[in-house]
């Protein structure tokens, strides 16, 4: 029997600059096992999620999985063009960690009361590779939330930021200091790959980089945790 999965997030689920971990999910398992739809919007905040649930409630799936956050914790950062974000996803308020915490809660109140689909709440990768630096510190700040949510909620955790440390840990790649991902860069990672034909794990080492492209997008393990974390989730979620 095909379980149906509704995954939903920002860039990481488009998969347009990150290596696509919905197509390393389903590869994990038997043909047929699942159908995947994606609901990932570039640049998203949990926001902007809570605003697009239509879509996932008028036809819900057997299973939820949420990757929302980064762009909230990345907005915490110093450098970060906060000003440019409320413009251009159109946020009413300026983001802050408890407008985060909000509306991810009523992202799951949502999807908990209009559909009667197993929900797992992910959380956040690790933005950079230096685990004291301020960015890995906000992804796991923000992750904290995540985790606080799923138990307010009684829905399962899905511990990817968890997953990814222990992975950093183990390998101890170089210390590259957290650049933020400016719209120019995120379209000259996008040439590099589409254009000159540079995979993205390429592009990663040359950057020094072991799970991502620019300390936010995946590569191909970055992602494979992705689909790993979420694969080993799936029983949890019952199916």
């Amino acid at each position: 029997m095909t379980t149906r999965v509704a995954c939903l997030g920002d860039s990481l689920t488009r998969a347009q600059f990150s290596v696509d971990y919905l197509d390393l999910l389903e590869r994990r398992r038997p043909p047929g096992d699942l159908r995947i739809d994606r609901f990932g919007v570039n640049g998203d905040f949990a926001h902007n999620l809570l605003q697009r649930l239509d879509a996932v409630v008028a036809d819900p799936p057997d299973v939820i999985t949420v990757l929302i956050g980064t762009n909230d914790a990345r907005a915490s950062l110093d450098g970060y063009p906060v000003e440019q974000a409320v413009k251009r996803k159109k946020l009413p308020v300026r983001p802050s960690a408890g407008w985060f915490q909000e509306c991810l809660e009523a992202v799951v109140a949502r999807l908990r009361a209009e559909t009667d689909a197993a929900i797992g709440l992910l959380t956040l990768p690790v933005l950079g590779q230096r685990l004291d630096g301020a960015a890995a510190q906000a992804s796991e700040a923000y992750s904290r939330m995540v985790a606080e949510v799923a138990a307010g909620h009684g829905v399962p955790c899905l511990p990817l930021h968890e997953r990814q440390v222990e992975e950093l840990r183990r390998v101890d790649p170089p210390p590259v200091p957290y650049r933020e991902v400016t719209p120019a860069a995120a379209i000259g990672v996008l040439v590099e790959h589409a254009v000159l034909r540079r995979s993205l794990d390429a592009i990663s080492r040359r950057r020094g980089l072991l799970l991502t492209t620019d300390h936010v997008h995946q590569n191909s393990r970055g992602a494979a945790l992705v689909a790993e974390v979420v694969d080993a989730g799936l029983p949890v979620l019952g199916t």
